[in-house]
């Protein structure tokens, strides 16, 4: 039984890498599930077991890189204390940076963003990946609508507005970094990016020392 599960799960991450050598080569609409079949060396049958279609195993590689939206939730939460958007400041910084050192990240963020076309058969996928936008802002939001930080925000700005204002932000720097990785080093222009961001967004932010207290 051990054995026939761990070869299960071989043939599923057969299937997944396959995926993303072709989705990123040919990209996902350009991609059939045969082919994938072909370039993991299993029937197609074995690429149905595992996956319902290709929106489902296209979720499934996102999966492997995004952070669940209740791990997200879960961090927001632990401030314990500290002002709440150091919490969500931290998350942004940390996003940014593991994509400059994870290249599975960096390859199927690149699907993502530059090599996938949502057409009729992504239908499932663009769904799921736009609720999961939605559940990132709904975070964001809810950390500038404390009671302690929503005052703080720049006239005009609403907790809602401040949250997708962030996410753009994101989006943009992953788009931007992955199409010329010399535009900024993740690695020591994250923090200051991100601390702009907040500057604009509440009206008493100053980042380094106010990190820590």
């Amino acid at each position: 039984m051990r054995r026939t599960k761990e070869q299960a799960e071989q043939t599923r991450c057969a299937i997944l890498t396959a995926a993303e050598a072709l989705f990123l080569e040919k990209g996902v609409a350009h991609t059939s599930l045969e082919h994938i079949a072909r370039h993991a060396g299993v029937t197609r049958g074995a690429v149905y077991w595992h996956f319902e279609n290709k929106a489902h195993l296209f979720h499934e590689l996102l999966s492997q890189v995004r952070l669940p939206p209740e791990q997200m939730a879960e961090r927001l939460s632990a401030c314990a204390g500290r002002d709440p958007l150091l919490a969500l400041r931290e998350l942004c910084i940390e996003a940014i940076e593991n994509l400059a050192r994870n290249q599975q990240k960096q390859r199927i963020f690149t699907i993502l963003l530059r090599r996938c076309e949502f057409t009729d058969e992504l239908r499932e996928a663009e769904q799921r990946h736009a609720a999961f936008i939605t559940q990132f802002i709904a975070l964001g939001e809810q950390q500038f609508d404390q009671p302690g930080v929503r005052p703080r925000l720049q006239p005009g700005m609403s907790p809602r507005l401040a949250a997708r204002t962030l996410h753009a932000l994101i989006v943009g720097l992953f788009h931007d970094w992955l199409r010329d990785p010399t535009l900024f080093e993740p690695l020591s222009d994250a923090a200051p990016m991100i601390d702009a961001c907040f500057r604009g967004l509440v009206r008493d932010w100053r980042q380094g020392s106010a990190a820590d207290g």
